[in-house]
């Protein structure tokens, strides 16, 4: 019973005492990212400005994305797993929802590694929370570049918006909000599905520490995604897979990818002329 009762006292005076302390330190990205949501946003879009978005033509009316989240390098089993299927089923792109890394540099060393070529898989990644910890965004920005950004893929039939956002660090922030808005109401109409992608998932749907955005955030995003017709919302965060639809959305949240979790998996989204379906995989 003591240490039942101790064990919160030493986490209460860590938070109330240490981390004022901790502003200082190296050890505050353990906790938080140095950078803010919107310091993060106008680092992406600079470097958008100079790289361009990807804009992909196939020639098929139907096609594959694979995509996956948490998958937490360290261990790069599921990870190698998840690019060998991927690139034996030739997907048009596979799409990374966040926390690919625990935030150390050592883990982004590994993950870029194991990366296959753009050649033989193109991939979009996105910042999850574990990925800015321990000043981990410095890592994704200098390999990745961006975590804001679109890509657009152009079939015979019509043209695909999808639409990375970096969540990482609990919220959107101001600046990456309003420019979604202005995107959904200047391009949306310009094509036949919309698919957001980011790490953290909206809604809490079973108990768990896991963080979701700012319930006014929530509010503005849901509002957005009925009045612009997102067709799907893909998050991760949770571990656990979960689905629903609100409004003409469908929300998902993907299982974590990460070699210790028993249940790990990813999804493939299949595009079509008439609809936009999907399928969980297990490892």
């Amino acid at each position: 019973m003591g240490n039942k009762i101790f064990e919160p006292v030493i986490l209460i005076l860590f938070f109330t005492l240490f981390l004022p302390a901790c502003e200082k330190m190296e050890i505050r990205g353990f906790i938080v990212s140095y950078e803010t949501a919107d310091q993060r946003f106008e680092q992406s879009i600079e470097w958008n400005n100079h790289n361009g978005f990807r804009e992909i033509t196939t020639d098929r009316d139907n096609y594959l994305l694979y995509s996956m989240g948490d998958s937490h390098v360290g261990g790069t089993a599921n990870l190698d797993l998840f690019f060998r299927e991927a690139q034996n089923e030739d997907p048009v792109a596979a799409v990374m929802v966040g926390d690919l890394t625990n935030g150390h540099e050592a883990n982004y060393i590994a993950f870029r590694e194991h990366l296959p070529d753009k050649d033989s898989l193109l991939t979009f990644p996105i910042a999850g929370n574990h990925d800015i910890y321990f000043g981990g965004w410095k890592h994704y920005h200098s390999i990745f570049g961006s975590s804001t950004y679109t890509f657009i893929i152009n079939t015979p039939a019509a043209s695909d918006l999808f639409i990375c956002l970096d969540s990482g660090g609990g919220t959107l922030g101001t600046r990456q909000l309003d420019w979604l808005g202005n995107l959904l109401e200047t391009t949306r109409n310009d094509y036949r599905y919309c698919i957001i992608f980011t790490h953290n998932n909206l809604f809490r749907l079973r108990p768990t520490t896991s963080t979701n955005p700012f319930v006014e955030e929530i509010h503005v995003l849901l509002d957005l995604f009925l009045r612009y017709n997102v067709d799907m919302v893909v998050t991760a965060h949770d571990h656990k897979r979960n689905t629903g639809i609100l409004g003409n959305t469908t929300h998902i949240i993907m299982d974590a990818l990460s070699d210790e979790y028993d249940h790990a998996g990813y999804m493939k989204i299949f595009i079509n002329t008439a609809a936009i379906e999907y399928v969980f995989v297990n490892l």
